[in-house]
């Protein structure tokens, strides 16, 4: 059974969501991806990469709960919970939003973590609001939410070759030549969500957005 988007009326609806975290004690990271062995190590994956290595920084066990997994862990004086939404990625918005209502959360509190296949690899973005850009499991989190406000970190996937078929791409093992930079942007983005949490978006996004290495020109 489909879980039902929120009403206008549940705390997850928030008309002015700025990306800061003053509301509640409590921070939501969501790092998005596929479960199973099948797309473990595919680039649509990164979001779950994030959150595994949060997870360790945090010594935080994920644990089944409805539709995602889960753990509760502190980042320096905050408390967060780290979801790994088990829905497959068009749907992440269906758990991503039982969490948010039943710990009575905003999208305001929610940082969604997951690849950018218009960014190259090894860029970070951090941003808060804006379309879901053709990314299927941001569009599904819009949809649960009824909004585009929450904040995302967006890694970049992009490799440095034409992609013909971008499904194909997101859905096989991440390239030979990308992994020797897998631990590095992992960490990096580990890095900037923790700065994220303590300082909130707008110190994070000065800090840590970066191009991809090589890159002179700023890409969206």
């Amino acid at each position: 059974m489909a879980e039902r988007g929120l009403s206008l009326s549940d705390p997850a609806i928030d008309k002015d969501c700025g990306g800061g975290f003053e509301r509640s004690s409590l921070i939501c990271i969501a790092g998005l991806g596929n479960p199973g062995t099948r797309f473990e190590a595919t680039p649509h994956n990164v979001g779950f990469w994030v959150v595994e290595a949060l997870a360790r920084r945090c010594d935080v066990r994920m644990k089944a709960e409805g539709e995602n997994l889960i753990g509760s862990g502190r980042i320096g004086d905050r408390s967060v919970v780290l979801v790994k939404p088990q829905t497959f990625m068009n749907l992440s918005g269906q758990g991503i939003a039982a969490i948010l209502r039943f710990r009575k959360l905003s999208a305001r509190d929610l940082i969604v973590v997951y690849d950018e296949l218009d960014l190259p690899w090894t860029a970070l973005r951090i941003k808060v609001g804006g379309s879901a850009a053709g990314h299927n499991g941001v569009k599904s989190i819009i949809g649960s939410l009824k909004t585009e406000m929450f904040t995302r970190a967006r890694v970049g996937i992009r490799p440095n070759h034409p992609v013909s078929d971008a499904a194909q791409y997101v859905l096989s093992p991440l390239e030979r030549e990308l992994k020797v930079d897998e631990e590095e942007v992992v960490s990096y983005t580990a890095d900037a969500i923790e700065f994220l949490v303590a300082e909130g978006a707008e110190k994070a996004m000065a800090k840590f957005n970066r191009r991809a290495r090589g890159m002179t020109n700023e890409e969206e």
